[in-house]
């Protein structure tokens, strides 16, 4: 903490985010609750709604919001020796963000291309492996929630959730394995005569996509299934009856009813692939450009942390910024994702 000022802004901030919050959340509950329902008081009971209120108060400020506070205040400080933190040069300054624009705090005269390049390619790499999982994920949710009965249910959600029972990183090196210039699919690929010379799966990228998107299949699985489970079954009936297409009903009845879930689903799923670190790191090839590693070499080995915290905060504002245009698009609250 660089000084007094600097000490009220980040005792004072989480007070001001969590009373915003609860704004936010009581104008959503006058404006979409039920007039008869219970508040949430009276429905748990005052020892255990204090509890509830305690333990998740404590748990957003302290694990997330000073946290994060204390990143922004970081990146907004130059790099100095730990004796010259709190004097007269340790000011408020954005070069650490200029840094990511110009690659130096001193000659603004060309642009830092590879780092701009790698997170521009993170996410419209993160987009494509979101909208790739959606269009996976979907026919198996439905599948499961409209047509499965519930013994091949079961079996579906086991065979889902036994694999991620094994670590992530254990789970990315599995994929190098099969995806590598000697691994399985190369080699069942020459064993069939398709091809003479194998294929560099890691050069090209395709072993890192694939990593990403098995890694975060059941975050887009799940808020799909639980959206459509609910749905009543009577009006995909109505809409078969009246001579609709299957694909009209999906647009047109499934798709519109199941918005929260494909909202948070695709928000959870981006998100997490852009903050990717394992994935990128294990399956990436040589020329592999993706922003989390840059993010963690400002870290562990540029011992920068004013510059990576920088780094961190445009990847998080341009994350936020993602979560706040699908809300747009589909037209949900932020209730309505978390619901």
């Amino acid at each position: 903490m660089s000084n007094p000022v600097t000490a009220a802004i980040l005792f004072a901030a989480p007070l001001i985010v969590a009373a915003v919050f609860w704004l936010i959340a009581w104008r959503e509950r006058r404006l979409s609750a039920d007039p008869g329902a219970q508040g949430f008081v009276t429905r748990n009971g005052p020892v255990i709604a204090t509890y509830l209120v305690t333990a998740v108060g404590f748990w957003a400020l302290f694990m997330i919001v000073w946290p994060l506070l204390y990143m922004v205040d970081y990146s907004l400080h130059p790099k100095l020796p730990p004796s010259r933190r709190g004097g007269p040069q340790d000011v408020y300054t954005l070069e650490n963000y200029w840094y990511f624009v110009y690659g130096s705090t001193r000659v603004f005269t060309s642009y830092n291309w590879v780092h701009i390049n790698a997170f521009w390619q993170t996410i419209v790499v993160s987009v494509i492996v979101t909208l790739f999982n959606f269009a996976l994920c979907y026919p198996l949710a439905y599948y499961m929630a409209q047509v499965a009965r519930p013994a091949r249910l079961r079996a579906l959600l086991l065979m889902l959730i036994v694999p991620y029972w094994v670590n992530e990183i254990l789970r990315a090196f599995a994929f190098l394995v099969l995806f590598g210039t000697g691994g399985t699919i190369n080699r069942i690929l020459i064993g069939l005569g398709l091809m003479s010379e194998p294929i560099d799966f890691i050069g090209l990228n395709v072993a890192l996509y694939a990593g990403l998107t098995y890694a975060y299949l059941l975050l887009m699985i799940f808020p799909l299934y639980n959206a459509i489970e609910s749905l009543d079954h009577n009006q995909i009936e109505a809409a078969r009856d009246l001579g609709a297409p299957w694909w009209h009903i999906h647009v047109h009845v499934v798709m519109p009813f199941a918005k929260p879930g494909i909202a948070s689903g695709c928000t959870l799923v981006f998100m997490l692939s852009a903050g990717s670190l394992a994935a990128p790191l294990v399956l990436g090839g040589p020329k592999t450009l993706w922003f989390t590693p840059i993010v963690y070499d400002r870290f562990y080995q540029a011992f920068n942390w004013q510059q990576g915290s920088a780094y961190a905060i445009i990847l998080l504002l341009t994350c936020i910024a993602f979560v706040m245009a699908v809300m747009r698009i589909f037209r949900v609250s932020l209730s309505e994702i978390t619901r």
